[in-house]
């Protein structure tokens, strides 16, 4: 059987998908400023033979651009919080295999700069970096980068189509293959016939180049994109290594699965060049009564209001409440449209309404029972294409304890999951391939595209 692959998914923040949950004395989340708290989990993660850690981000206030965002605080609901990419630096020095995922809008860097950055990141890991490409939902994330307003979700993907043409460029054209010489008896560091401006000129920026920094192990880092509406499915079918999903069972993310695998085709692509990883949290007991009783613990900890905070769906999208007896068919958001579908879907009630969203997102995408229980439910989630997990957690480290102690063990008897780590990058270890992406790849039409003469 094919191994399933592993991500801690979480957030340099107090509160970050379970609400209510730093309150418990375990929870070290709490103290997310302290770098070892991270340098801590990331070692557990790797002697637990996880994939990766994968960093969600925002960089705005969930709510309306202007209101009141007083419970955002309350809560310490990704407020505050810290920059995961300069946390990576720190984790990437004290781990040798582990996958540093990490979030960036389109909204929030310029692409010189953020490819410099990701470029650097990756020398740093020796590989080990990806990217998880998103377009920002949250009007005060526009507010907060001089943009009177978020665009509409089809220019937002637009805008991302030319900034991921901007940084392939960079990455993949800019130096070729046996630049660096370090040549020190004839004074040549690099050869200046192997590296190259880029002369981008678009709708939204004009970049010359060339890229500051030398090819990094992957040039391009990992990409994945966690899109899930028609743009969202489009831009991964085109752009995506691996894609993030949050379906509410096997067979939407069946059906979410095929359709863009049948679109990465018709994009000139493989059909196994994506990668999928379902979001799931775990409550893992020796038994059913064990695994029952714990969930009954964690869940008098839930703070109610902090989901609907954060996935905003309470409100309409010019920050008017929606009544609570508005049915959710008739909610559209800002947020993720796609995730509220999918949390519609998952639920038994005929016409669930507002008022019954709470109660929905606090249990959704969980698995609760015994090692064998839950094994036998990720076992569903493989048939309907899912190649890897996205662990959410209640508190860090102990929820990924409890998974490295109880879950992966099981698995392991199935051949489910992975016994050692296989050597080279990121991108090697995810695909039993090379180092950079495949021919496939839009990006590699950048590659020797400006040369002179090219």
């Amino acid at each position: 059987m094919t191994e399933l692959l592993f991500n801690a998914f979480l957030m340099n923040t107090a509160s970050h998908y379970h609400h209510g949950q730093w309150r418990q004395p375990v929870a070290r989340q709490a103290d997310f400023n302290d770098v070892d708290v991270w340098i801590d989990l990331a070692e557990r993660l790797e002697a637990g033979l996880f994939d990766g850690i994968f960093f969600a981000d925002q960089v705005g206030v969930q709510g309306p651009a202007d209101g009141d965002f007083s419970g955002n605080v309350r809560e310490g609901l990704h407020l505050p919080s810290n920059d995961p990419a300069v946390l990576l630096s720190a984790l990437a020095v004290r781990t040798k295999h582990l996958g540093l995922a990490f979030t960036s809008s389109i909204v929030q860097a310029h692409p010189f700069d953020f490819a410099r950055k990701v470029s650097t990141l990756d020398h740093i890991s020796r590989g080990r970096v990806a990217w998880n490409i998103v377009t920002s939902a949250v009007e005060n994330t526009a507010r907060n980068f001089g943009l009177d307003h978020l665009p509409e979700r089809e220019e937002r993907y637009r805008w991302a189509a030319e900034y991921a043409d901007v940084v392939y460029k960079l990455w993949e054209g800019s130096w070729d293959e046996g630049a660096v010489l370090k040549d020190r008896e004839r004074g040549i560091y690099s050869d200046p016939a192997k590296v190259h401006r880029i002369h981008h000129e678009g709708e939204r920026y004009r970049v010359l180049g060339p890229h500051l920094p030398s090819p990094s192990p992957q040039r391009t880092p990992v990409l994945f994109q966690a899109g899930a509406s028609g743009p969202g499915k489009a831009f991964a079918a085109r752009n995506a290594e691996a894609v993030f999903i949050a379906a509410p069972t096997p067979e939407v993310a069946r059906a979410v699965i095929a359709e863009t695998r049948a679109l990465a085709v018709e994009a000139g692509r493989r059909a196994e060049d994506v990668k999928f990883f379902q979001a799931l949290t775990f409550v893992i007991g020796d038994t059913e009564e064990e695994a029952r009783a714990q969930e009954a613990h964690l869940e008098s900890f839930i703070s109610p209001g902090g989901y609907l905070i954060q996935m905003n769906y309470g409100n309409r999208p010019d920050g008017t409440p929606y009544p609570l007896d508005t049915p959710l068919s008739e909610v559209r958001t800002t947020g993720s449209q796609a995730v509220l579908d999918w949390t519609r879907m998952g639920v038994t009630a005929e016409n669930p309404v507002v008022g019954d969203l709470a109660r929905i997102l606090t249990r959704r995408n969980r698995v609760v029972g015994s090692p064998a229980r839950v094994a036998d439910v990720l076992e569903e989630w493989q048939a309907a294409g899912v190649d890897g997990i996205n662990v959410t957690n209640w508190h860090i480290p102990g929820s990924y304890q409890e998974v490295i102690d109880k879950l992966l063990p099981e698995l392991r008897r199935r051949g489910l999951a992975r016994t050692s780590y296989t050597p080279g990058t990121l991108r090697a270890k995810l695909f039993g391939a090379g180092d950079h992406l495949n021919d496939r790849h839009p990006a590699a039409s950048y590659r020797g595209a400006f040369a002179t003469g090219a």
